[in-house]
């Protein structure tokens, strides 16, 4: 979209930007004058007090820059709880939510487990966020019965052995992703510089790491070619896994198959932007103020998956998972006579499940050890894509 349509930043917010790019700036000249694009990603995202996720700004919801499917509804969570349920009947354990965002799925997964009689042993909470674990407490200890809230803990990191779920819905698409370019032969990695003005700019370099270089040929790009790679997404499914002693990572996210993700035709990647409902391609505007995301390699989180021991127990679109988890026999709970309930109802089912909306761009991928089949991919499983 044309950029002069973005909405404007109030003065406040101008100047929580600047105290970042200055920073951002010192990063720059203190590397020799250019960084790579993941560790501008990282700095714009999560710098303390300061990065996108790590300052007070609102971002979910109608207020901020995005809707995901919890603050949409709690039907989300409320299927997603169907799936969690029949695999800690198999494993035992807990539920470990990475990224939780404001709480919403947490108190939907919670409130539904308590309604089956199922609740899980704890539910524990990874958020990187200092100002969004605040957000979820907060949230938490306002919604859930007392005896349910001591269910939730947060954690700092990863526990050395984990049994039972670890969900992640709309965490891998936030990792920061290294940008590569071919021309001709040649491999060429796209970072962040600085103008004489002190502004920024993006730049391009020989693409030099070892393992980078070795991903990008990997997938043998054709030439005038631009894209995506994120080694950090590997590094953190290979922790997942290894940290897993029994049950399943549910990855819950938009991607593409490795064949699809990195297409002849999808010559300029996936990298986007979203800034008060708006989605662009400056990844370089308004530092701190703006989501910075990139589409997820699903074939590249199976691979490594697989390599960490784990078996692949279903891939297919979000709306197939929650027709599968029984999505639409939960909108049952509400008679459709009654039209002031069921009537938001459908209309946030359809959200969830049309193809023009979140069911086909997102897709659910489950990587388990010790787990039988899972109802969420009776149908429609399309796990020989990745």
């Amino acid at each position: 979209m044309n950029i002069s349509a973005l909405p404007i930043p109030d003065a406040d917010a101008l100047a929580h930007s600047d105290k970042l790019l200055e920073m951002i700036g010192e990063h720059i000249i203190a590397s020799g004058g250019w960084i790579n694009f993941a560790r501008y990603m990282e700095l714009v995202l999560y710098t303390p007090g300061l990065g996108y996720y790590s300052a007070g700004a609102q971002k979910f919801g109608e207020a901020g820059d995005f809707v995901t499917a919890p603050e949409m509804t709690p039907l989300f969570g409320q299927t997603l709880a169907q799936q969690v349920m029949q695999v800690l009947a198999q494993t035992g354990g807990s539920v470990l939510e990475l990224g939780a965002g404001r709480g919403r799925l947490a108190a939907a997964v919670l409130e539904e487990m308590q309604r089956a009689g199922a609740l899980p042993e704890r539910y524990l909470i990874l958020e990187v966020s200092a100002d969004l674990k605040s957000v979820q407490q907060q949230y938490l200890r306002s919604v859930l019965a007392p005896a349910l809230y001591e269910r939730v803990s947060w954690l700092d990191g990863l526990p050395e052995s984990f049994t039972g779920v670890v969900l992640a819905n709309e965490v891998l698409d936030a990792v920061p992703v290294h940008l590569i370019r071919k021309e001709g032969e040649g491999l060429q990695e796209l970072g962040v510089a600085l103008h004489e003005n002190g502004s920024l700019m993006l730049r391009q370099q020989p693409l030099l790491g070892r393992q980078l270089a070795g991903l990008a040929e990997e997938l043998d790009l054709p030439a005038d070619y631009q894209t995506e790679i994120s080694p950090a997404v590997r590094a953190l499914v290979a922790s997942l896994a290894q940290c897993l002693h029994q049950g399943v990572l549910l990855l819950i996210d938009y991607g593409f198959s490795r064949t699809e993700y990195y297409h002849p035709q999808r010559d300029q990647g996936t990298l986007m932007c979203h800034y008060r409902h708006h989605a662009h391609t400056d990844p370089l505007l308004y530092p701190g103020l703006q989501d910075v995301t990139a589409h997820v390699d699903f074939s590249g989180v199976a691979k490594v998956g697989l390599e960490h021991g784990l078996q692949l127990l279903g891939y297919c679109g979000q709306a197939q998972f929650l027709i599968n988890c029984g999505i639409t026999d939960l909108m049952l709970r509400v008679p459709a006579d009654n039209l002031k309930q069921y009537a938001p109802l459908a209309s946030q089912a359809q959200k969830l499940l049309s193809p023009a909306e979140m069911g086909e761009l997102f897709k659910v991928v489950v990587l388990g050890k010790g787990v039988g089949p899972l109802t969420g991919f009776v149908r429609g499983d399309r796990s020989h894509v990745l």
